[in-house]
């Protein structure tokens, strides 16, 4: 991702109705976690940007890195106050079976060998570790967004579990996000000439707030949304 859109995407992440439910997933999966009985330990948040969802993982009580490849991703999240490492997610500077939990929200997409992130995901978990995994789906959705934000390539249900379960990791819930949405974002996909992140209006950004939000309570995640989300787990043996 260029730099200019990770300063866009750290300036907006707090108030963004897309970022702040992201964030908010993120906390319901941590939640389930607890509820299972699983007690916080290392995590790691890949591409982390300005530390979001580090954040999230902090105030669970998880020991959180917040990883980043951009010079200006990694300086924003440093001077927010998070432990932060600069590196690549092809080669994660960390031992092997460190991890309790990795966090992988919107970068494998970035990413032409994916297959060595899932790798290295894998590998650093420690056996049972969790990881959770949000890419974008339907390349029928391709546009210039995608193109401006330096996607290469989006998923399918197929191809995601495919690259998950040939790293070596079990899949355990793989649904839709952004359902409600579709329609409103196709539309806006097909007549977008760069990235869509933008400063919204207010009102607007209240809107498809309550709209994002009441997908919680439905029963939308088998349907096709704008994004894939993914919890799976290093087995315990192997």
């Amino acid at each position: 991702m260029e730099a200019t859109e990770v300063r866009k995407l750290a300036a907006l992440e707090d108030t963004h109705w897309w970022y702040r439910e992201r964030r908010a997933l993120l906390a319901r999966a941590l939640c389930r976690l607890a509820s299972a009985g699983r007690r916080p330990d290392r995590a790691l948040d890949i591409g982390a940007a300005g530390g979001g969802n580090t954040r999230v993982l902090r105030a669970h009580g998880w020991r959180s890195i917040a990883l980043e490849y951009s010079p200006d991703g990694a300086r924003i999240a440093r001077e927010r106050g998070l432990d932060v490492i600069r590196a690549d997610a092809r080669h994660l500077p960390l031992p092997s079976g460190s991890l309790g939990l990795v966090v992988a929200f919107d970068i494998l997409e970035h990413v032409d060998e994916d297959h060595l992130a899932a790798a290295e995901i894998r590998r650093t978990l420690a056996p049972g570790g969790t990881a959770l995994i949000a890419v974008p789906c339907d390349m029928r959705l391709w546009s210039a967004h995608d193109v401006a934000v330096g996607h290469v390539r989006r998923y399918d249900r197929a191809t995601l579990t495919a690259l998950v379960e040939k790293a070596g990791l079990v899949v355990d819930e793989l649904w839709s996000w952004n359902v409600l949405l579709r329609p409103v974002a196709a539309w806006r996909r097909r007549r977008s000439t760069g990235s869509d992140l933008d400063d919204l209006p207010g009102a607007v950004n209240l809107g498809l707030r309550a709209v994002i939000t009441a997908e919680r309570y439905l029963p939308v995640k088998s349907l096709p949304g704008v994004s894939l989300m993914l919890r799976a787990h290093r087995p315990e043996t192997g």
